[in-house]
């Protein structure tokens, strides 16, 4: 393309790799880039983005005020989305645009932190490994539009989950009609129609304890099954495979899988 041909730049497989999952993730920072790509190094992702991005299969925009806190975030770019013919799933921003940064992009970011996890860091528990990750941008069902879906393979079968990540800007009565949907799919069969497993759990992810606790208790005067609750803060810190889950009703936390010998 005539990016590339004005900086010298010369596509590489890792590019290309990048590019695909930018498509799923939408937005991503540095730390996120660098995970993705592959890359060892704060500098050499700091400097392929750089290029990307002159070369026109990015476009930079700015998180937070401006000064030292501003945070660089990359989106695909139209171009970006032709070259791997993926339909463009980028942000429309303006070329280094500084954004306080809306709620899209905030749950964005944290969902990625999720997706990143499962798929580019080891996962620490025998026989245990990533199988796939699924996201829409239309209603699974009529008021269902789940911010993820996974699964992983354990030793004793698939272990399928939707994920549902909670900033703390939806209603009671939102989370009221989210279970209700949930139970409805996996009661009707829809959903081993649709995926091929015969469960799914739907993992809770909210931005507080306290927050996490007042989803709970409203999920809790409605079903004891399906839902399983952390915190964004736990995750980050390494703890998506440890005890540091609840079930709707109990006190003791659980690890999402029980470890094998």
């Amino acid at each position: 393309m005539g990016g590339n041909r004005r900086i010298g730049m010369v596509l590489q497989e890792r590019d290309r790799r990048f590019l695909t999952e930018l498509a799923v993730m939408r937005v991503v920072d540095r730390d996120q880039a660098k995970a993705a790509a592959g890359f060892g190094s704060i500098t050499r992702v700091n400097a392929r983005l750089l290029t990307l991005t002159r070369a026109g299969l990015l476009r930079r925009f700015f998180l937070g005020t401006s000064g030292a806190k501003q945070k660089a975030l990359y989106t695909l770019s139209a171009a970006g989305g032709q070259l791997i013919g993926a339909a463009h799933r980028g942000l429309q921003r303006r070329k280094d645009e500084s954004s306080m940064g809306g709620a899209f992009v905030q749950h964005q970011l944290a969902l990625n932190d999720i997706y990143c996890t499962l798929k580019f860091q080891p996962i620490p528990l025998a026989r245990a490994s990533f199988v796939r990750w699924l996201t829409w941008d239309v209603p699974l069902a009529p008021s269902l539009l789940p911010d993820g879906y996974l699964e992983l393979q354990t030793p004793t079968g698939v272990l399928a989950a939707f994920v549902e990540v909670d900033l703390g800007t939806e209603r009671t009565a939102i989370w009221v009609e989210k279970v209700r949907k949930y139970l409805e799919l996996a009661r009707t069969g829809d959903y081993e129609r649709r995926f091929g497993q015969s469960r799914f759990r739907v993992l809770v992810l909210a931005n507080s304890e306290r927050r996490m606790q007042s989803i709970r208790k409203s999920v809790a005067a409605l079903t004891e099954i399906i839902f399983w609750f952390s915190t964004l803060n736990l995750v980050r810190a390494g703890g998506f495979f440890r005890s540091v889950w609840l079930r709707p009703k109990g006190d003791e936390p659980l690890p999402l899988i029980k470890e094998f010998p």
